[in-house]
């Protein structure tokens, strides 16, 4: 499992690397093994919607299960991979960098210190 020191990820797997005010969201790679091969993405959200932490931003589909992705910060939606709508397979191989999910515009910055740091996010997988 690959978890990344440059992002910060919440106990429902999905990771915030901030950038800015802002901050490009996606699933660990604990998340996306968890899932197998992934054949579906459907955004919940567009650009231009506000989202709360813990609010469904997407639904992944895999062979064998569906997950709903939260969003780990609230914020404004700014922008979409909307790529992977045609590739989602592209999670399965690089769930950090071009399987990034969505960008938001973060509301409140404090919330990052909510969620772990790697080393504890590989910890807590670990311990499931």
């Amino acid at each position: 499992m690959e978890t990344l020191s440059d992002r910060k990820y919440a106990k429902t797997d999905e990771w915030v690397k901030v950038q800015a005010n802002s901050g490009r969201i996606g699933i660990s790679d604990y998340a996306q093994d968890q899932l197998s091969d992934i054949v579906y993405v459907e955004f919940i959200k567009e650009p231009g919607d506000p989202v709360e932490k813990g609010e469904v931003f997407a639904t992944i589909e895999s062979v064998k299960a569906a997950a709903d992705v939260n969003s780990p910060v609230s914020g404004i939606v700014k922008e979409l991979n909307e790529a992977l709508m045609d590739t989602p397979e592209v999670l399965n191989n690089d769930p950090y960098e071009e399987g990034w999910l969505g960008l938001i515009e973060l509301s409140n910055e404090s919330e990052i210190g909510d969620l772990m740091e790697a080393e504890d996010y590989e910890s807590y997988c670990e311990s499931r």
